[in-house]
């Protein structure tokens, strides 16, 4: 997994405070809302939208929230105009970032995630300038004990997916971006309900970092991922363990 991952990681592992949760609720009902607006509102028939909704349970949001967002996106209640526009640049070092947002207002957005981007020691590039250096990847966590490790694997395998890799108390079934539903259903067919489920860019090679270069890395996909805009941040970095313990502590 990429460095990215494991600071994720990290920062799931603290305690949340009630403002990042509102954060992280205010991300998934613009992607259910999205999702609903170019798939339509029937989770069996727009497997974003279910993925979206997977995802929105793993986090406790309540059941009347999923649902008022879906008829946001599906045009059943009012609600704000809402877009998605990607970004690509560098950042400290020379690390390849991709960042994904979902806005009511273009201009201030660009002008926000370029500001985070300069004030940071990076800078914002065109489009096309880093996406090459990721694979689109289904990215689905399990916790270890909903499942035995062989027969996760055979169903994970059988639907599909290409590897399956130990990340502490969970395990993340990984799949080409293609079979993500597929997988997912799949899983779900057994009565697992998933930690995560995310079509992520994970990185084909990896930039390693230690030390001040990984620190201000580290500073600068924070400051993105605080902007109110933006849904996900993915960046080629690579910090072992033992170096992200000591910059998260």
């Amino acid at each position: 997994m990429s460095g990215h991952s494991k600071w994720a990681t990290i920062k799931h592992k603290k305690a949340a405070t009630d403002a990042k949760r509102g954060k992280v609720f205010t991300r998934l009902i613009r992607e259910i809302q999205i999702a609903a607006r170019h798939g339509g509102g029937d989770p069996e028939a727009n497997p974003r939208l279910r993925t979206a909704i997977t995802s929105a349970k793993s986090q406790s949001m309540p059941q009347d929230n999923i649902k008022r967002a879906i008829l946001r996106g599906a045009g059943g209640l009012e609600g704000e105009s809402l877009e998605e526009i990607t970004f690509e640049g560098y950042g400290p070092a020379g690390v390849a970032v991709f960042v994904e947002t979902v806005t009511d207002n273009r201009n201030r957005t660009v002008s926000e995630v370029r500001h985070m981007f300069s004030k940071n020691g990076g800078n914002l590039g065109e489009n096309g300038c880093v996406a090459y250096m990721f694979d689109r990847k289904s990215l689905i966590t399990v916790p270890k004990s909903a499942l035995g490790e062989d027969e996760l694997m055979e169903a994970a395998l059988g639907a599909g997916s290409e590897d399956m890799q130990d990340e502490d108390e969970n395990w993340v079934v990984v799949s080409d971006y293609t079979a993500h539903d597929q997988v997912l259903t799949a899983l779900q067919g057994l009565g697992i309900e998933p930690a995560s489920a995310e079509l992520a860019r994970v990185p084909q090679v990896t930039v390693k970092l230690e030390g001040k270069q990984a620190a201000s890395v580290l500073r600068m996909i924070d400051a993105i991922e605080e902007q109110d805009d933006v849904q996900n941040v993915f960046a080629n970095f690579d910090i072992d363990d033992e170096e992200l313990e000591k910059l998260s502590a």
